[in-house]
């Protein structure tokens, strides 16, 4: 017989289906690069419909992941830039994860577009309460409350600091492209014995007018995902947008999903969107499994004219003779 020893870490990024609507929470350096005042909401329901059992009768079977997403950018251009921040609740199970990144971008013009570098600083709050876990303390005592040393016996929480980056580069109505590192640092809670995993995004997107009628556009679309260089998850989606006031698309999330997205542009100021994941992994379908997973997105976007005043000073030209 052989035995084999390996340490296994998961990727403890949100994912969301909207990605190409959702730039900030990838990448920092977009703060500012719509030129709008801009603010988004997401909720996202994962695999719904997965029939979780409770490890004993009455039990809590915990829950499949929800997440919650606020964010805000402007641009500030005493800054030579942008600044945004992001708000993430995140409940899997007996977890809750809240996170909020503050962000700042350095803007230049390059080429036809402009391009942005930023630094990131991540604040997370960990929760967990093991108290309705059950684990079998031997073979012939059946279930008892876990006295795992790793978990504990009580509920815990913790506090984690850490950083990120990116680079954005971008010529409007056009195409981006984007690079952006999370958790540089790593960070580790001893309580839970857990850490950050540092992962790579690399995003980009392109926009085609039809040349016989430029009201409709192709929006591509490309997520790659990497975590701690173990582990790559690909999502890529394609939108048709009719003069900026509808669009409507598909997607897929590679080995989990086939995607479909739709959403309206009110005045262009307030976009709604919904967005439905059809699990294609074994996770679904029926028969107590997911019969997939639910997405709505708001945003609100808006720019602010601040008028000019008057010269308080006038000049007056005399002549002298």
């Amino acid at each position: 017989m052989a035995l084999f020893l390996s340490v296994a870490t998961a990727q403890n990024e949100g994912q969301y289906t909207h990605f190409m609507n959702n730039r900030l929470s990838y990448n920092p350096a977009y703060a500012g690069s719509s030129g709008n005042i801009s603010i988004t909401l997401l909720y996202r329901n994962q695999w719904m419909g997965l029939n979780l059992q409770p490890s004993t009768p009455g039990g809590d079977a915990g829950s499949t992941p929800t997440d919650m997403l606020a964010s805000f950018d402007m641009p500030v251009k005493w800054l030579h830039g942008g600044i945004g921040a992001t708000f993430n609740s995140e409940k899997i199970g007996y977890h809750n994860n809240t996170s909020i990144a503050l962000d700042y971008a350095f803007r230049i013009y390059w080429g036809p577009g402009n391009l942005a570098a930023a630094i990131e600083a991540n604040l997370n709050s960990l929760q967990f309460d093991p108290s309705s876990l059950v684990g079998h303390s031997d073979f012939e005592g059946g279930q008892t409350t876990t006295n795992d040393p790793l978990v504990g016996s009580k509920e815990g929480s913790d506090f984690l600091i850490d950083f990120s980056t990116g680079l954005y580069y971008q010529v409007p109505s056009v195409y981006y492209i984007s690079l952006s590192v999370k958790n540089l640092l790593a960070a580790k809670s001893q309580t839970f014995n857990f850490h950050n995993v540092r992962t790579l995004y690399l995003m980009g997107g392109y926009e085609y007018a039809f040349p016989y009628n430029p009201s409709f556009k192709l929006k591509p679309s490309l997520l790659v995902k990497s975590s701690g260089l173990r582990t790559t998850q690909l999502d890529m989606a394609c939108l048709l947008d009719y003069r900026n006031a509808f669009w409507c698309g598909l997607g897929y999330r590679w080995g989990d999903s086939f995607n479909v997205l739709a959403g309206v542009n009110f005045l262009k100021v307030l976009q709604i969107g919904v967005a439905y994941d059809l699990t294609t992994s074994k996770l679904g379908f029926g028969n107590g499994r997911s019969f997939g997973s639910l997405e709505l997105y708001l945003n609100l976007a808006f720019q602010i004219d601040i008028p000019q005043h008057p010269p308080t000073v006038s000049g007056n030209t005399l002549y002298l003779r």
